[in-house]
């Protein structure tokens, strides 16, 4: 059995689509929200929590249909292709129609109609990765997948510095020379997945290769090295019917870190590119370079990344993460103009925040059964998304009632409390063995 590094990256091009689509939802839809139509902070919030209402019943839902699928594309492909199809078609309506004269309620029934879309195919499309790797290479395929995330996001960030000018009015920008570059890349993006990966004969090559078995399957004690606390250990090969006490309690830790942290990483993300306007006095997207230097640095930082997970484990370097995104919101917040040295801090925060993402969602995977890839997916988007319901609305009142400079006193109060509930979890960290190459160590395996 070997690790098929090409045929991941061909995978991760759907992830990739997926990731640049959130870049521009996030970092634009809520200036049209404003600056287009007007609304407050609070109604822009509860706007763009919308996905994260839907998402919080179309992931695990999708995710687990596409469990159960069997049709000739495969169990994930249907879904990767309608959703791609029916998204890119509403995104251009949607674009088209932003405009000061333009109807809100039209515009908010696509965006809904969009968000919906994109809903359809986004568990499925994450669920690909662990459905055709087996089990040994999951935690190194998952760091080229975040690289490939990270690239559809670079691809937008630049887009926005390139094609997006902003209008004296701001209500007057042209959004659709952006908005077909981000059309175009999805549709570019999808096609190469459909044209060159075929599920089931990938997956009838890896069970003739040794199968498919997820670590969930056993639901084997791989705790931290220090077991000394643990009042019951399960042998390895072991299979039980119900997952263990002691690890649903370390699971259940593990989402609601996932909670906390997208709920500070995301009020930053979704009202940064107001915040530079409000506070410092930045416009003309000047808060794009800031996201690309966050971006480029998470880009970056994934083999160094590998190896102090390698030495120390995924959870420490989940924390490390989690305290290095909490101390960059802090110092950034004190900084009264913008100064190029900012630069600095979000670099440290796309550092921390790749630091956690190349090590949590494996956490969560490795916890589910084989069959279950697509339900445990889906529950982990669940509380990221559930986080992304409540902290767009909690935010943007906070921002419009209070001030505008809560927004990273709010992160970093946020990602304090996730340092705190990851500290509990107990399970599902354990140190890999060493690995054959620089690839295998963008991640580590539990």
């Amino acid at each position: 059995m070997v690790f098929n590094k090409k045929r991941t990256i061909l995978i991760g091009f759907a992830f990739m689509s997926i990731c640049a689509f959130w870049q521009f939802y996030d970092n634009e839809i809520p200036k049209i929200l404003k600056y287009t139509f007007n609304l407050g902070e609070t109604l822009t919030g509860v706007v763009m929590a919308l996905d994260n209402v839907l998402a919080l019943f179309m992931l695990p839902f999708f995710g687990s249909l596409s469990d159960k699928t069997d049709s000739r594309f495969g169990k994930r492909m249907p879904y990767i292709v309608i959703g791609t199809c029916l998204s890119t078609t509403l995104l251009t309506i949607l674009i088209i129609f932003a405009r000061p004269s333009g109807s809100l309620p039209f515009f908010i029934v696509v965006l809904l109609l969009l968000l919906i879309a994109m809903g359809i195919y986004r568990s499925p499309a994450v669920s690909l990765m662990p459905d055709l790797t087996p089990a040994p290479f999951r935690s190194s395929a998952n760091a080229i997948i975040n690289l490939m995330g990270t690239l559809g996001g670079i691809y937008i960030l630049v887009m926005i510095k390139v094609l997006l000018k902003e209008a004296d009015d701001p209500a007057k920008t042209n959004y659709i020379p952006l908005m077909l570059s981000l059309v175009l890349f999805m549709i570019l993006s999808i096609v190469v997945v459909f044209c060159v990966i075929n599920e089931k004969k990938i997956k009838e090559e890896i069970h003739q290769e040794g199968g498919l078995h997820s670590l969930g399957d056993t639901f084997d004690n791989d705790s931290e090295p220090d077991r000394s606390s643990q009042t019951e250990s399960f042998d390895e090969g072991t299979v039980t019917k119900v997952m263990p006490k002691e690890v649903k309690r370390s699971l259940i830790f593990l989402l609601v870190s996932v909670f906390l942290w997208f709920t500070a990483y995301n009020a930053v993300t979704t009202a940064f590119s107001r915040f530079v306007g409000v506070v410092w006095n930045l416009h003309d997207n000047a808060y794009a370079t800031c996201l690309l230097v966050a971006t480029i640095a998470a880009t970056l930082s994934y083999v160094p990344i590998a190896f102090i997970s390698n030495k120390i484990g995924r959870k420490r370097t989940i924390l490390i993460g989690i305290a290095l995104m909490g101390a960059s919101y802090i110092i950034t917040g004190l900084y009264p103009h913008f100064s190029t040295s900012i630069n600095i801090f979000f670099a440290l925060v796309g550092i921390g925040w790749a630091a956690i993402n190349v090590n949590s969602y494996p956490m969560v995977v490795e916890m589910s059964k084989a069959g279950d890839i697509g339900k445990f997916t889906g529950t982990y988007y669940t509380f990221s998304m559930a986080a992304q319901v409540f902290t767009p609305i909690f935010s943007g009142f906070l921002l419009e009632h209070v001030s505008y400079k809560t927004l990273f006193p709010y992160a970093f109060i946020f990602s304090a409390l996730a340092f705190v509930t990851m500290l509990m979890v107990k399970h599902g960290d354990v140190k890999p063995p060493k690995k054959d190459s620089i690839l295998e160590n963008f991640d580590v395996d539990d």
